[in-house]
């Protein structure tokens, strides 16, 4: 029995990175045999193990042969005669295929080394274009090694992969599960540049590939391009480091510019509702979280609207905190003013523009938010006439704070 230590542990530890988590590789033991030793069996598909102490995993090395579409389409082969090049192999980078000895040794044989010096992602052989996830997987690492370009192989793997349908094959939750983990890497844009470089965008988010080519007013937006647009927002949100549900929400809040008329380009009258009908659909496709999806819901139906709140009068100011429930979701509240930041600030030239009506939202919500509805409640037995007043008692407060400002 041999053991490696293989993958992302190593391939971390020679960038000079944090180390997460440690997986192995066992040559020359049977499940049995791991099992004796102490190891808790876990895998469900192939042999995977617990170690007794650590609980780090110990996968038995294994071959796999595609069997039908999709990444779950494999024949998994796992016994003592496979040797650690073979189970090396099957991985789907270079920079993932290094093992490392117990006295740390590194054992090397498709040059992952070579291509972390050169900063290039490159697939280990022919065998990537097996499983569709490896697509999502190397756009999510693009988007993660930010200095690390796709080798033109690579690329045109991916295409062919494209083309053949693979892509078509991947499950919803596959789908999300890793475009969710691109969201969250120092640069999210590159992940959706690599996905279009290869045409994977177009089958599995069309609503969002096809912004690119859209005008917008130069005025309000000197990148023009909606899609590029987007990137810009994406990246300020990741800069920040903001959450899931605000960097979901600064991608798709203006999906409803894709389907506007090309007659009345470069504006877009009416796109925050269509970008919610879109929205909807994708959220439903894609099996997204609900904390994601309800942020997503309110940005794109309201982030137009932030604009105007610097002329709203009170009354008017108090039924838009009521539109984006802040009274009651005071948290959702604020990652929806984190997602119209990035909006905002997703400009080109307009990276640290002023955000009035943001403090302006948020001193009324803490105006409101003063009002004791509970007791205003207590006056009142009919349900309309107790949410009437506590309605007129929030606009008394806010008037009177606009009188004193």
């Amino acid at each position: 029995m041999n053991i490696y230590c293989v993958g992302g542990a190593v391939r971390d530890e020679l960038l000079g990175l944090p180390i997460q988590d440690r997986d192995y590789v066992v040559v020359g033991a049977t499940p049995e045999e791991m099992t004796q030793a102490g190891y808790k069996p876990v895998g469900k598909d192939f042999p995977v193990f617990l170690h007794p102490n650590t609980h780090e995993e110990y996968a038995l090395a294994r071959t796999e042969r595609k069997t039908a579409k999709g990444y779950k389409g494999f024949l998994v082969h796992a016994s003592p005669d496979v040797t650690l090049e073979q189970d090396l192999a099957r991985r789907d980078l270079t920079i993932n295929a290094i093992a490392k000895t117990a006295d740390g040794e590194l054992i090397d044989p498709f040059h992952g080394l070579r291509d972390i010096h050169a900063k290039v992602l490159r697939h280990v052989s022919d065998a990537f274009v097996e499983d569709p996830v490896r697509i999502l997987r190397l756009a999510r690492f693009a988007a993660r090694f930010t200095e690390f370009t796709v080798a033109d192989d690579t690329l045109q793997l991916m295409r062919d992969m494209v083309q053949a349908g693979e892509v078509d094959a991947l499950v919803p939750e596959r789908v999300w599960q890793e475009l969710a983990k691109g969201l969250m890497e120092a640069k999210p844009s590159r992940m959706f540049e690599v996905l279009r470089s290869c045409g994977a965008l177009e089958r599995i988010f069309l609503e969002l590939d096809r912004l690119w080519g859209v005008p917008q007013p130069p005025k309000h937006h000197p990148e023009i391009d909606t899609g590029v647009h987007i990137m810009l927002v994406i990246d300020y949100a990741a800069k920040q480091g903001f959450n899931l549900p605000v960097r979901f929400a600064a991608l798709t809040h203006d999906l409803g510019k894709g389907t506007t008329p090309k007659d009345v380009l470069p504006r877009h009258i009416g796109h925050e509702a269509r970008s919610v009908s879109l929205l909807k659909d994708v959220v439903k496709r894609l099996r997204v979280p609900n904390d994601c999806k309800e942020l997503a819901v309110v940005v794109a139906q309201f982030h137009g609207k932030l604009h105007a709140v610097t002329n709203m009068k009170s009354s008017t100011l108090l039924h838009f905190l009521m539109e984006l429930d802040a009274i009651r979701q005071p948290q959702r509240f604020q990652l929806f003013l984190q997602a119209c930041e990035s909006d905002s600030r997703g400009r080109t030239g307009l990276e640290n523009c002023p955000l009035p009506e943001a403090a302006l939202l948020q001193e009324a919500l803490a105006t409101v938010m003063k009002v004791d509805a509970g007791k205003i409640a207590q006056q009142y037995s009919d349900s309309e006439q107790i949410k009437q007043a506590v309605f007129e008692g929030r606009l008394a407060a806010l008037e009177q704070s606009h009188r004193q400002a």
